[in-house]
């Protein structure tokens, strides 16, 4: 494989953001990390389509970004996962920036 074929593979932060949807996600999930959301809620104050919600997720809990807290009727609530040393060190970045 050349450089230049290497150069068009995802890297690992595009593997873990994918696009501006979940980078827009964790934003409103680390600002209001006290509290969990329905996947409705996360669409609605991170300004993301609901669709996008939905494929964004798994791909936040597969790296242990977010966790399911709990059930409520049929929606899901998810919170930021501060344990995570990924989810700590972009909580530290997004402070520092704002």
């Amino acid at each position: 494989m050349g450089a230049s074929e290497k150069a068009l593979e995802a890297g690992p932060l595009e593997r873990l953001f994918g696009g501006a949807a979940i980078i827009k996600i964790l934003d409103f999930l680390i600002l209001f990390r006290e509290w969990d959301y329905s996947k409705t809620d996360i669409a609605k104050n991170s300004g993301v389509s609901f669709r996008h919600v939905l494929r964004a997720l798994p791909k936040l809990e597969k790296y242990g970004l977010i966790v399911k807290t709990r059930q409520v009727g049929r929606a899901s609530l998810y919170r930021i996962n501060m344990e995570n040393p990924i989810a700590k060190a972009l909580h530290e970045l997004a402070f520092q920036i704002a």
